[in-house]
């Protein structure tokens, strides 16, 4: 990984696209921008995965990453939207690949664990852990689409950096219980707050 670089997150859907941007600055990371793209579940199929394609080049385009990582689709009961996903995911990591970008996937739970220290985190713990290691901009209307993206893409920095100077240490220390919510955990751990 370069020193002075960025990396695109994306969370792939059919319907919802959510996107992250993050800096790297030596060993800190830097929030540049989250959102989600919408697209419109009246048009055919094929016309959404164009408009995917088109919205992930758009991307790399004025952004200038480095390297994309994706989130893997999971195994879920309905064959119907692993298979919508997977054409999605697709269609995001052709679009990298056709601008040479270096790409990775994530399976959800490994991008958990790497953000949370549990691979088995809500999406919300997950946005409220990326808020303190970012500090991200205060809006209501940001959707957990586009901080799980955020959140792949600090995953893929992580899964090549041994240490990273403003992320959260190991969540348990030596002898303490588990806390029971997000405010009994930054009580116990104030150094954690990014000021």
């Amino acid at each position: 990984m370069l020193e002075e670089s960025r990396i695109l997150g994306i969370d792939p859907g059919t319907n919802i696209m959510g996107y992250g941007i993050i800096q790297v600055h030596g060993k800190k990371l830097v929030y540049v921008k989250h959102g989600v793209y919408r697209f419109d579940t009246r048009t055919e199929s094929v016309i959404r995965l164009k408009a995917i394609y088109n919205a992930t080049k758009e991307l790399i385009e004025i952004y200038q990453p480095k390297s994309l990582a994706v989130e893997a689709p999971f195994f879920g009961k309905n064959v119907q939207s692993m298979l919508k996903l997977g054409r999605a995911q697709g269609v995001v990591l052709a679009a990298a690949l056709s601008l040479d970008l270096e790409v990775q996937e994530y399976a959800p739970r490994k991008i958990k664990q790497s953000i949370t220290g549990k691979g088995n985190a809500s999406k919300e713990q997950v946005a409220a852990m990326l808020d303190h290691i970012l500090v991200l901009p205060p809006s209501e209307s940001i959707s957990l689409d586009a901080t799980d993206a955020l959140s792949v893409a600090v995953c893929h920095y992580l899964q090549g950096s041994a240490n990273i100077s403003n992320l959260p240490k190991p969540i348990l220390k030596k002898n303490q219980k588990k806390a029971s919510n997000w405010t009994q955990f930054l009580d116990r751990n104030p150094d954690r707050i990014n000021q």
